[in-house]
């Protein structure tokens, strides 16, 4: 009988690691798939060009400021502030693009807009990449300062004040994911930040995500969706402070 009740036992516990093992595989084989399509994506456009394919100037009533919000997903998710009519907002954010990319379609994507004020949030793409590369850290560090740093340049070039927000902070990574993260993504995100700070003058306006978003080192759990992304509170509670910012331009 005792022989009989080990054997069951033996036989659940085997069980219950088979099925976690192939939930286990199932949810790599969809992350890996998901990587695969979207680095597909990417080599048939490389810059997202389909994503805004008219080049035509928007539709903006007279005496409207135009806002346009610029960068990654990040970007491409944030909503609309609530705000008066005299704001006209249009949003070139695209997902899963580093601060190389954004760069090289802004001509394409921003410039027929004619912003009076750009948005831009974006990086985040460019700096998770360091642990895989972890021998290009400082490469990958300096080329994304330099990156937005340009296009802060090209916005105010077209006579647009610049909003440049932080990057968002990182949450906890899921275990899927953690063998390609580390602390450094965390440490670099800081590094940009602290250079991003130092750029604010009479036509850049720093937006500080971090006293907004961040607890501790990390995203705030109520505000995350995922360990990249934040959900419409944390959008909202951005929006107070964009708000106040263009507040200033009414």
């Amino acid at each position: 009988m005792w022989l009989f009740r080990r054997t069951r036992i033996i036989i659940a516990v085997l069980i219950v690691v088979l099925i976690t093992s192939i939930a286990l595989n199932v949810m790599l084989f969809s992350r890996a798939k998901q990587y695969y399509t979207d680095l597909n994506a990417v080599r048939l456009d490389p810059l997202g060009l389909s994503n805004y394919q008219s080049r035509t100037e928007p539709s903006v009533s007279f005496g409207q400021i135009t806002v346009a919000f610029l960068g990654d997903s990040r970007a491409a998710r944030w909503p609309t502030p609530t705000t008066a009519d005299r704001f006209e907002f249009i949003n070139r954010g695209i997902d899963g693009q580093t601060s190389a990319q954004v760069l090289l379609r802004f001509d394409y994507h921003l410039t027929p807009v004619h912003p009076n004020i750009v948005v831009l949030q974006v990086g985040i793409n460019d700096l998770k990449t360091i642990p895989l590369f972890p021998e290009q850290k400082t490469a990958i560090i300096a080329n994304c300062k330099d990156n937005i740093k340009r296009m802060i340049d090209k916005s105010t070039a077209l006579g647009a004040i610049v909003i440049v927000s932080t990057i968002f902070p990182v949450g906890n990574p899921p275990l899927e994911r953690q063998p390609f993260w580390s602390a450094d993504i965390s440490v670099a995100i800081n590094e940009v930040n602290q250079y991003l700070r130092t750029l604010s003058g009479t036509t850049v306006i720093v937006l500080d995500a971090d006293p907004i978003l961040m607890d501790g080192k990390l995203l705030r759990s109520q505000y995350a969706v995922d360990e990249l992304h934040i959900n419409s509170e944390g959008y909202a509670a951005l929006n107070s402070e964009l708000v106040r910012i263009l507040d200033r331009f009414k």
